[in-house]
């Protein structure tokens, strides 16, 4: 949503409108499971997930703004997930299959923002955060961090802890704490795993073309 309306609330009722080839392969993708589900029995269970990859940012105005490690612990409020918790929602899904059959579930960081906050949030995301977490200010300024403008989305994970019994660990009262003791919340299993990448060559400008 433009700024000056609320943040848009996202859950698994909301219908994706790709906005590139990515997007459109991964609805694709997701129809051929509800297919084949519908036609041969397979169960399936589809897992959205938010934002959990180490590289940069692709977008150069947020990597010129705020430091990666900003960003990253900014987005875990809205749209990010710790690869720890990532793989522990495909274990508990591979759990549910065969009683749930079919679903679609996004898996991110549990947000602490509520629906009354939307209108705010797209306007003054500072102002919702200090509300929520005090102390946040504070810690941001000491490691030379900002919070981000206004914030246009919220992916709610709602319906996979009730579904899956899944039970994230990591989310941005988490990454305060570490912050206060001077880490940065990444998992054993995130460090262990690093970069990946998307080429096998090095751009200049991000961490690829667009």
């Amino acid at each position: 949503p433009p700024t000056g309306q609320p943040a848009a609330w996202v859950t698994e009722d909301v219908k994706p409108i790709p906005k590139n080839i990515y997007g459109v392969t991964k609805t694709a993708a997701e129809d051929l499971c509800l297919l084949y589900h519908r036609t041969y029995g397979l169960n399936s269970i589809i897992l959205r997930t938010s934002r959990f990859f180490p590289e940069e940012d692709d977008d150069k105005l947020k990597r010129d703004k705020y430091s990666d490690d900003n960003a990253k612990a900014n987005e875990f409020l809205f749209r990010r997930v710790e690869l720890e918790d990532v793989v522990s929602a495909h274990m508990a899904a591979a759990e549910e299959a065969q009683a749930l059959g079919f679903g679609k579930y996004i898996i991110s960081a549990t947000t602490p923002f509520k629906t009354g906050d939307l209108e705010t949030l797209n306007r003054n995301a500072p102002a919702v955060v200090q509300k929520l977490f005090p102390e946040y200010a504070d810690v941001y300024r000491a490691n030379g961090w900002t919070m981000f403008d206004r914030i246009d989305r919220v992916y709610v994970n709602e319906a996979a802890r009730s579904d899956l019994g899944w039970q994230p660990k990591y989310d941005f009262d988490y990454v305060l704490s570490c912050l206060k003791s001077g880490e940065y919340p990444r998992s054993r299993i995130a460090r262990l795993v690093g970069s990946k990448g998307y080429h096998e060559r090095t751009f200049t400008d991000g961490p690829y073309p667009v």
